[in-house]
């Protein structure tokens, strides 16, 4: 979409808890495109990595789930009134087809969630997200929200938006460095106690 060389050295910055948008935007930025020129194709560019992620996506991502994963999700769509929705920053047909060939996809209905095709910018999604899962035009009450992540920036991102967040030690960060979450879980077999030690 930019002519840029894809094989040229990528920005050093960390990418866990970014939106797919705000990296493409760092890359681009770093290969000297303009931020007006990038905000003319990001529509385009969307699309394009949409359809290419569908080309390169492996058949079966069932392996990748990490243990305890299904557990929880199990235990989370068993809760009365409980509603799964996903708020990743992934743009949204990426994230459907990682869920569906990891065979998880299922537990998230659509029209619910918020994604990086949503907004570039992450803090915004759990907004979003509440919005999707309301009623009548009311949003899905923030006492009633928890934010599940695994970077400091999921934590940043419920915080944003006034949420309660629960960290899990699954991803590249420790529990010590998740501590700003309302409570950590060590992995995801531990989540279920820990969202329910928060009235989930």
């Amino acid at each position: 979409m930019h002519g840029v060389d894809v094989d040229a050295p990528r920005p050093a910055a960390a990418r866990a808890g970014r939106t797919d948008g705000e990296i493409a935007r760092m890359v681009l930025l770093a290969a000297g495109v303009s931020a007006e020129r990038i905000d003319e194709r990001a529509d385009a560019v969307r699309e394009r990595c949409a359809h290419a992620y569908a080309r390169l996506c492996p058949a079966d991502l069932s392996a990748t789930v990490l243990p305890g994963i299904v557990e929880c999700l199990d235990w989370a769509a068993g809760r009365p009134g409980v509603k799964l929705g996903l708020v990743t920053g992934n743009f949204e047909p990426v994230a459907r087809l990682k869920l569906a060939r990891a065979g998880i996809g299922h537990y998230f209905p659509a029209g619910l969630g918020a994604f990086g095709s949503d907004s570039e910018d992450r803090s915004a999604l759990p907004r979003i997200a509440r919005r999707r899962a309301g009623r009548r035009g009311i949003p899905h009450p923030r006492a009633e929200t928890v934010v599940v992540g695994d970077t400091p920036r999921d934590i940043a991102c419920a915080r944003a938006d006034e949420l309660r967040c629960v960290a899990v030690a699954t991803g590249p960060f420790a529990v010590e460095e998740l501590a700003d979450a309302d409570a950590v879980a060590a992995n995801a077999f531990a989540l279920p106690d820990v969202l329910a030690g928060l009235g989930v």
